[in-house]
């Protein structure tokens, strides 16, 4: 369901957007769609199917003027069924335990501005191994330290 909901709503804007010769269509994904884990192989599908998908439709529709990009956002997000439902993991909050939806915004918002000559193709969090947290503790306030990542080109694509 995850990745058919993407594909089907990525349709159905690419088709205006072609159109309009315009537009940017961002998929939010997670770790799981680029490394799959014990216990989660239907989540872990999903991702890396949606993943896959925003790759292709940035490859099809990035001539087309249209910029496709995949976020990964790993982590609770600071929302009202966040500090109802997991206040202890809410109390982590100053502990880089929470994802600020601003921030994450933000980032969003920073891949629909940027020009065509410089579109990133994916967005996310730097290695948190490295900061001594969980897995899920850094990028609360949204620093993404972004992976900037261009889709590779196909030699047919690089001699265009």
């Amino acid at each position: 369901m995850a990745c058919f909901s993407g594909f089907l709503n990525g349709r159905e804007v690419a088709r205006r957007m072609v159109t309009r010769g315009r537009g940017t269509i961002l998929f939010t994904g997670a770790t799981a769609g680029m490394r799959g884990s014990a216990n989660f192989a239907a989540f872990a599908g999903a991702k890396f199917a949606l993943r896959a998908l925003a790759q292709s439709m940035a490859r099809e529709l990035g001539p087309k003027n249209i910029h496709v990009a995949h976020i990964v956002v790993d982590g609770a997000i600071d929302t009202e069924f966040i500090r109802s439902n997991f206040p202890d993991r809410y109390a982590l909050k100053d502990q880089d335990g929470i994802l600020n939806p601003e921030h994450i915004a933000e980032n969003y918002w920073y891949l629909h501005q940027q020009p065509r000559d410089a579109w990133t193709h994916e967005l996310r969090p730097h290695d948190r191994a490295s900061l001594g947290g969980g897995a899920r503790a850094a990028g609360a306030r949204g620093d993404f330290r972004a992976r900037a990542r261009a889709p590779r080109r196909t030699r047919c694509e690089a001699r265009a």
